[in-house]
């Protein structure tokens, strides 16, 4: 018993966690920042304060992503690390989607 969750804690290494997490937020952070910043004016109707929730939310999500990322991709060569880099990019996408969606409900996403 001892030994296996000394295993799973030598696989998660925390520095290579955060790091993953930090670039999967900055993306969509940055992929939120232009999209708002093309969206054109808003609503009055929304309020003052609307432009958090999708500034929240979506890295957020992205960072959900880079922690999925880190799980999935853990393998070293061959067809298992390409396979294991295509779904986490897919599972990166959706979970990308989803926080978009969240986060524009009710405002520009409508």
């Amino acid at each position: 018993m001892m030994q296996e969750t000394s295993l799973i804690a030598k696989q998660i290494h925390p520095a290579s966690l955060i790091k993953r997490m930090l670039v999967g937020s900055i993306i969509a952070l940055v992929l939120i920042v232009v999209f708002l910043l093309s969206a054109g004016a808003s609503n009055p109707e929304w309020g003052k304060l609307w432009i958090l929730k999708p500034l929240i939310i979506v890295p957020l999500a992205g960072a959900a992503g880079g922690f999925f990322f880190h799980l999935i991709n853990r393998y070293q060569g061959g067809w298992k690390k390409v396979l294991a880099l295509l779904c986490s990019v897919i599972i990166y996408i959706i979970l990308l989607w989803l926080g978009t969606v969240l986060g524009l409900n009710g405002t520009l996403w409508n």
